[in-house]
């Protein structure tokens, strides 16, 4: 099989991957959206599926109910170490809003919601580590720290180990290393970190570590210090992985613009035992591999909404915790309804806003929307969801008229309508069209009466990926209000991977590509 890179253009940052036989198991950071931690799986180490998430909430508290004013962007999951042991799957990750530690356990990595142990305080960017019967986390941000955990993972072991490793430098560097993953071969102990420099080419890379012993004297190296010729945007962060036959691959990622983090995938020689990743200072383009195509469902999927109970398919995750009952897609058949039952002055307030990541270099959404269920001032439709967005919907209005608005806000900033334009009535088709390419990074609204002769509407939104909220852009499908009490319904919710400007977009299988 042959691999090129990116081995897909869709945001899968902070990744961690694990393998059990002949399988692969890849952890990835989604931050505040619900469910989280999604654990993916792959034959191949390229075309990977969503298999379960390790949490259907993190907390139920007023932040991530988005309560009191509060709330949780730019915070949540994130970085999370994942490992096998001893016939059992353990997740670790710190939230810096709670200032609290999480180790997740399971005996079914394809279950989703896993037990869980929390531990007071913040083990940043921390990565498992197994040695002679101890289990450890090695963590920090250029001071990298050790501590000992009991034998059960249960917490903090009583007189273990816990002392700094060692320290990184720190002159010219403006993000000392963090992002650690840990292996094991030969007698060594390998740390991976990301850095970046303030000098020369200045831009995030790649640091290896190593030890013949655990708690010995480490020596340090440069692997990675390529961007593959896109805009300077160093590949760095990630983590090793070795194959059954003993072949060994490396899987970073790298910023993309507004789409967001993506991966890439690279073989792994060794020199003098140290990894080779990037041959001659290059990360490959292609390269050819012995495995054969795995068959995964796509990352990101069209939905007919035709259900028999209210299940969503595992592509799909809320914006926080959504609202109990706030949500049905067995109230209408072939519908998903979004009732409006939590007041929010602006979308990035509204509870229930239902996402997808984006695809890069283009993705279009286009849903069929039913406003004739939503009271007065409540607003539905899509939108480009980050932390500036732009969203295009149907506004409800008094006496049972109706409009179609584009609607454009920043988190902390609130929002206004941009364009407001009467319609006969509470039904039409709506769309957004993401253009990645070349860091265009703009997102282009449409409605339409019919589905095919579609009409532009308001200004592209110029999107950009900001850590306010620390994600990709993602599409997303809401329903809310000053005033509450209605619903809206929509269908065929339709993902096609090209756009073809301002009239009917051009076929296209629904999916990745």
């Amino acid at each position: 099989m042959r691999v090129t890179n990116p081995i897909m253009e869709i945001d899968m940052p902070d990744i961690d991957i694990i393998r059990v036989n002949d399988m692969y198991y890849m952890v990835s950071t989604t931050m505040f959206v619900t469910p989280g931690a999604p654990v993916l799986r792959s034959g191949d180490l390229v075309h990977w599926e969503i298999t379960s998430y390790i949490f259907n909430v993190i907390e139920d508290n007023p932040g991530y109910r988005l309560e009191e004013g509060k709330n949780a962007y730019g915070q949540g999951q994130w970085a999370t170490s994942l490992k096998y042991y001893e016939g059992k799957f353990y997740a670790c990750f710190a939230c810096n809003d709670l200032q609290k530690t999480y180790i997740y356990s399971t005996d079914d990595i394809e279950k989703t919601g896993w037990e869980r142990i929390t531990l007071d305080g913040i083990y940043h960017d921390m990565s498992f580590v197994f040695e002679d019967g101890h289990i450890y986390l090695v963590y920090g941000n250029g001071e990298i720290r050790i501590v000992e955990l009991e034998s059960d993972l249960s917490g903090i072991k009583r007189g273990g180990v816990q002392r700094l490793l060692f320290s990184t430098p720190k002159e010219g560097i403006g993000l000392r290393c963090e992002g650690c993953r840990w292996i094991a071969k030969d007698n060594f102990h390998y740390f991976f970190f990301i850095d970046w420099p303030t000098v020369g080419r200045k831009r995030r890379r790649v640091i290896c570590y190593r030890s013949a012993e655990l708690l010995g004297d480490y020596e340090c190296k440069v692997l990675v210090d390529d961007d593959m010729g896109f805009f300077n945007n160093g590949i760095a962060q990630g983590t090793l992985i070795d194959t059954k036959e003993g072949e060994w691959y490396a899987m970073l990622f790298q910023d993309h613009g507004a789409v967001g983090r993506i991966p890439y995938l690279m073989p792994v020689t060794w020199e003098e035992n140290w990894p080779v990743l990037a041959p001659g200072g290059k990360i490959p383009r292609s390269f050819e591999t012995f495995f054969e195509e795995y068959k995964a469902e796509p990352l990101i999927i069209s939905d007919s909404f035709s259900y028999e109970k209210d299940c969503l398919k595992p592509q799909w995750e809320w914006n926080h915790n959504p609202v109990p009952g706030g949500w049905s897609l067995t109230k209408r058949t072939g519908y998903l309804r979004l009732f409006s039952k939590v007041p929010a002055a602006n979308l990035m307030e509204a509870r229930g806003t239902l996402t997808q990541k984006t695809e890069s270099p283009y993705s279009s959404f286009t849903i069929e929307i039913d406003a004739s269920g939503m009271k007065p001032q409540e607003f539905a439709g899509l939108t480009a969801f980050q932390g500036t967005y732009g969203s295009v919907g149907i506004r409800a209005q008094e006496k049972g008229a109706f409009a179609v608005e584009v609607v454009k806000g920043k988190l902390g900033q609130g929002e206004t309508v941009e364009i407001s334009v009467p319609i006969k009535s509470g039904q039409c088709f709506i769309r957004i069209d993401f253009d990645y390419c070349e860091l265009k990074d703009r997102a282009a609204f449409y409605w339409s009466y019919d589905g095919e002769n579609w009409e532009t509407i308001g200004t592209q939104l110029q999107m950009k990926y900001t850590l306010d909220l620390f994600i990709g852009y993602r599409i997303g499908i809401f329903c809310y209000g000053n005033k509450t009490g209605g619903y809206a319904d929509f269908r065929n919710f339709i993902f096609q991977n090209k756009i073809s400007g301002k009239g009917a977009l051009s076929d296209s299988a629904s999916g990745v590509k």
